[in-house]
């Protein structure tokens, strides 16, 4: 089982970027996805949530119209859009995956201890 996570790196604010999250190991669409962060000397942080389907998501307050996420079934892979970028936004990310038995097109927000996989974790760098 693997999640793995790439598409952080240094970006100057205001800027965007794209994080992927490709699993692997498991049934993707059995399972809802989350994107967390965590800064230096802060807990870790719930950002956005999908359902099984890619049909619903859910977003926290410090990124809702920012950031956007989304999936592919296809291809195993789930996306986290961010744009205009801050650097509060600097943190490692991780993405996230549970399973979810009930309706596909539901958004489940959990803490973090509810997941099952949990990726390795990106540097995200917001600084000019």
């Amino acid at each position: 089982v693997q999640l793995q996570a790439s598409g952080g790196g240094l970006v100057q604010p205001g800027g965007s970027l794209r994080l992927s999250c490709a699993a692997s190991g498991f049934t993707f669409d059995l399972y809802t996805i989350a994107r967390f962060r965590q800064a230096p000397g802060k807990e870790r942080e719930g950002l956005s949530y999908i359902s099984r389907d890619g049909g619903s998501t859910h977003y926290a307050r410090s990124v809702l119209g920012r950031f956007t996420i989304s999936r592919d079934n296809t291809k195993n892979t789930a996306y986290l859009q961010m744009r205009r970028l801050k650097p509060e936004d600097t943190a490692i990310y991780y993405c996230a995956a549970e399973a979810a038995p009930g309706s596909p097109d539901s958004v489940v927000v959990a803490g973090a201890s509810e997941y099952d996989y949990w990726g390795q974790g990106t540097l995200v760098t917001v600084s000019s």
